[in-house]
């Protein structure tokens, strides 16, 4: 294998050792300035956005068995890594397509599992990370909220007669 063939499927390799998601995007029609404010906007979640080469890519892909997404690699191919946040980028990446009618996703994998470009369309309306987060958090405190009112209640309602007493006199 030639050396620079050898260099860009490394390269490859470890972009996609950047995150346990990566999505595979078409990039045709898009020019510099474009690309920039894509990248840009991934950046803010945390994501990269690298122009790859289809053979490249299904080398690198064929180590990590998803050798599947293969069957989506033809014409311009991107691919978008990075970020803890795989809706999350999803998200920015359908927002950029809405306002440009550009970069359209053609699949993508998370973990070890291929998804369709249906697929990725989904997982970019689930709530974000932070989103997640926080509904977590108020599921874990609801409870204990609910347990210090009942515990406090017969207490509350001794010092309300307490007081009524004495007002009364």
């Amino acid at each position: 294998m030639r050396p620079e063939k050898a260099y860009l499927i490394e390269e490859t390799s470890n972009h996609l050792a950047k995150s346990d998601y990566f999505f595979v995007t078409d990039y045709q029609g898009i020019n510099a300035e474009e690309t920039t404010e894509l990248r840009k906007s991934l950046a803010e979640k945390g994501a990269e956005f690298h122009v790859v080469k289809n053979s490249s890519l299904k080398l690198a892909t064929k180590d990590k068995d998803i050798s599947e997404i293969s069957d989506h690699l033809s014409g311009h191919t991107a691919i978008v890594v990075g970020g803890d946040d795989a809706s999350g980028v999803a998200k920015a990446l359908g927002n950029y397509f809405k306002k440009t009618d550009k970069v359209t996703v053609k699949a993508g994998a998370l973990g070890d599992r291929v998804l369709s470009a249906n697929e990725v369309k989904q997982l970019a309306k689930l709530p974000g990370l932070e989103s997640l987060r926080a509904q977590l958090l108020s599921l874990i405190s609801s409870p204990s909220t609910q347990l210090v009112t009942l515990l406090s209640a017969p207490s509350r309602g001794f010092v309300t007669v307490l007081k009524a007493k004495s007002e009364k006199n």
